[in-house]
């Protein structure tokens, strides 16, 4: 279901204030957002760029943490070229464009994915990146680029493995550490842009207790009313992580679901 829980405009602005932690959102509909203006699909994600920092803004202005976002997935190399090539320029022109601006704003960089496939040059503007914000704290935005759920958690347990950690001594929380996103916590609000109503193979690890909202607004249209109507749904919301409500919460409130 779309928009789940998004309630009128006077019940948002009563909506509790429960402002999640950490938001991850996969940015869908660049392209069609672009084909429905019979423009080339490029120009859709520089829209989408263009969104992406509004909602950094909008995020850190709320109190939100963390955000992370699907920029790049490991699938979408099979896009065709040209496509591909441009995403992989517009990367550096964001950086040269944006970078001063975010940091400015308190927000810290960090890239998760594999790094090999991309070129010389994405690698080093991804390092000025991280380095130049280093030291902000008022958000951070991981950029999930040639990323992949499942190449996550290969790529962690090569890594525990080639440290020689035994498979008895091998946890969940161990096995955390070595997970891209290990520097940030589990998203509390998982959203998707443009309609599609599945996670894509975006934080399998991570989102496994993540509330869900996916909205049929295209990513370049993405602004504070449909940030808001999101954390209106999240603070609706009823999360147990597997448990129950204790009777007296359940006599409280007789609607709630165990």
């Amino acid at each position: 279901m779309r928009n789940s829980g998004v309630r009128s405009a006077s019940a948002v602005s009563q909506a509790p204030a429960a402002i999640p932690r950490h938001v991850a959102v996969v940015m869908d509909g660049n392209g069609r957002w672009a084909s429905k203006r019979f423009m080339p699909r490029f120009v859709g994600h520089k829209q989408g760029v263009d969104a992406l920092v509004r909602t950094v803004k909008a995020c850190a202005d709320r109190g939100i943490e963390y955000l992370t976002v699907f920029a790049f997935s490991s699938e979408n190399w099979k896009r065709p070229e040209e496509e591909v090539s441009g995403l992989m320029g517009l990367v550096l022109v964001a950086v040269s464009k944006y970078l001063a601006k975010l940091a400015k704003e308190g927000v810290r960089i960090r890239i998760v994915g594999d790094r090999d496939a991309v070129s010389d040059k994405v690698r080093e503007a991804w390092a000025e990146a991280e380095r130049s914000t280093a030291h902000n704290t008022r958000i951070t935005l991981s950029v999930a680029f040639n990323y992949g759920g499942r190449w996550d958690v290969l790529q962690a347990c090569r890594q525990a493995i080639a440290d020689g950690i035994p498979a008895d001594q091998l946890n969940e929380a161990r096995l955390g550490q070595y997970m891209a996103l290990s520097h940030a916590p589990d998203p509390d609000l998982f959203i998707r842009t443009g309609g599609e109503v599945r996670i894509s193979n975006f934080l399998l690890w991570q989102a496994a207790y993540s509330e869900l909202y996916f909205t049929d607004c295209l990513w370049p249209d993405f602004g504070d009313v449909e940030l808001d109507a999101a954390l209106a749904a999240y603070a609706a919301r009823d999360r147990r992580y597997g448990g129950v409500k204790p009777v007296a919460a359940l006599a409280a409130d007789p609607q709630a679901t165990v």
